[in-house]
């Protein structure tokens, strides 16, 4: 079976918060053929070790976890490896890889130079 794919959010409590990354999980839906769900690593649902249950219920042994992080602090360092060991110990069978935030690929900075191209362009349309 192919690799799922999870895109890792931190989390929050206001709903506000959490709707852009619904729609980033809609649109990555729409355009990969592998599985994508969404998970948040803390404060909302679903949470990370409910998607990797799921998955893995749903036949997924393998599943890649991309974190929507700008860098990899302290949560990519320290506390989601330890949620990740967590459930390989409950799972041996998984196999869980996490990979570097997106804000550390090299493209990230290519989308922002282009995101701000787009804007400065659109408002000097509206003067």
């Amino acid at each position: 079976m192919t690799t799922a794919l999870i895109v890792l959010a931190h989390g929050s409590t206001d709903s506000r918060w959490q709707a852009p990354f619904e729609t980033l999980e809609q649109r990555l839906k729409e355009r990969m053929s592998a599985p994508v769900r969404l998970a948040y690593m803390e404060l909302c649902d679903p949470l990370l070790e409910t998607v990797v249950q799921e998955l893995h219920a749903d036949g997924f042994n393998s599943i890649d976890i991309l974190p929507l992080f700008f860098a990899a602090g302290r949560h990519l360092r320290e506390d989601v490896p330890a949620q990740l060991e967590a459930l390989r110990h409950e799972h041996p069978e998984l196999s869980l890889t996490l990979l570097d935030p997106v804000g550390q690929h090299p493209s990230f900075a290519d989308v922002v130079v282009s995101i701000v191209a787009e804007n400065q362009r659109d408002s000097s349309c509206t003067k």
